[in-house]
């Protein structure tokens, strides 16, 4: 990690210990989207599926205690039986409304949902301009892993890798990233994770920053939500998560150009599965594993420029997927 990155991230902790300190103060907890509740009656985290641990003291509060956040406060006001994914929720981010919600709070497999997390990193505290060299670290060989074919000695500036990430979904981009901006793999995911925890993401630990399988690396519908809500504050993440194609020069070990053109896989963004008249889908990450099954977190906007965010988790199938998403979206419009 650098001695920037370190900076930051200890700035950012402080002063979430700081703004928890300022609202136990005054005597208030904002809860819910947009409700202001008294002490006796604040959000627990205690009867959250998945409390906080000793570990996550340290900055425990202070995102769902916001005004601007949605809160799941009853999932039992939504029919489960309306989508066949494990999980699924649909956030009005303009008005912060839960419009669905089933197993929000349920620990899934993200796959390369993953990378919003990786991506909200580069952009939040790295530099974009950076040029990063593709180390043998980098190289995934994981049988079936979607790759943004590097070669070691590969020479790219981040901001290519972050595309490199997002459109093809290069696991190999997502190491280089790690790898470049902390030094290693497992240093990289200790930056994820204390990011989850200050955006109070408490359902969540990364062991990677791609989303290859790993028991210990698992996410739920609703801290997707939480990354997902935080990355869309960044220009350049709508940027590059609107692009459907990118290509990108860079040169090879021996100097020599390599250009190579990326595409997108969101099936409304790439014209493959009809998006709700209304609406416009501008932003999102797939994600497809054995054990994650099929699963898109996204961002839509409707006539009146508002802004939503839906996630699915372990769909059946990649139809399935664009079946569940569709069913989720339409109750924007309907």
């Amino acid at each position: 990690m650098t001695k920037d990155t370190q900076r930051k991230l200890g700035w950012k902790r402080r002063s979430v210990v700081m703004g928890i300190s300022c609202c136990l103060s005054a005597g208030i907890l904002l809860c819910g989207c947009g409700k202001t509740l008294s002490l006796e009656r604040p959000y627990s985290f205690t009867e959250r599926p998945f409390p906080l641990t000793s570990e996550e003291e340290e900055i425990d509060f202070e995102p769902l205690f916001a005004s601007d956040l949605c809160v799941v406060e009853e999932e039992g006001a939504f029919s489960p039986e309306e989508t066949t994914s494990e999980a699924g929720v649909l956030f009005n981010l303009s008005d912060r409304q839960v419009l669905y919600s089933k197993n929000a709070f349920e620990r899934l497999y993200p796959a390369s949902t993953t990378k919003v997390m990786t991506i909200l990193i580069a952009v939040k505290y790295g530099n974009l301009s950076d040029s990063v060299t593709v180390t043998q670290e980098a190289m995934i060989s994981e049988a079936g892993a979607t790759l943004a074919d590097l070669k070691v000695g590969d020479v790219l500036t981040m901001e290519q890798l972050l595309y490199g990430l997002m459109l093809p979904s290069g696991n190999d981009a997502g190491a280089a990233i790690a790898i470049h901006m902390a030094g290693s793999i497992e240093a990289f995911a200790d930056l994820m994770n204390q990011e989850a925890k200050a955006l109070g993401a408490t359902g969540t630990h990364f062991m990677n920053p791609h989303g290859l399988t790993d028991e210990n690396h698992y996410t739920t519908a609703y801290d997707l939500y939480l990354i997902f809500n935080e990355a869309l504050k960044y220009q350049k993440f709508r940027e590059v998560t609107r692009a459907t194609t990118y290509t990108a020069t860079y040169t090879d070990i021996e100097g020599n150009p390599v250009t190579k053109t990326w595409e997108g896989g969101n099936w409304y963004m790439v014209g493959k599965r009809e998006t709700p008249e209304g609406l416009t889908v501008f932003s999102g990450k797939t994600g497809t594993t054995q054990a994650a099954g099929y699963c898109l977190v996204m961002a839509s906007r409707d006539l009146d420029n508002k802004e939503y965010i839906s996630v699915v988790l372990k769909a059946p199938s990649r139809p399935g997927l664009y079946d569940n998403m569709t069913k989720l979206i339409t109750k924007i419009v309907d």
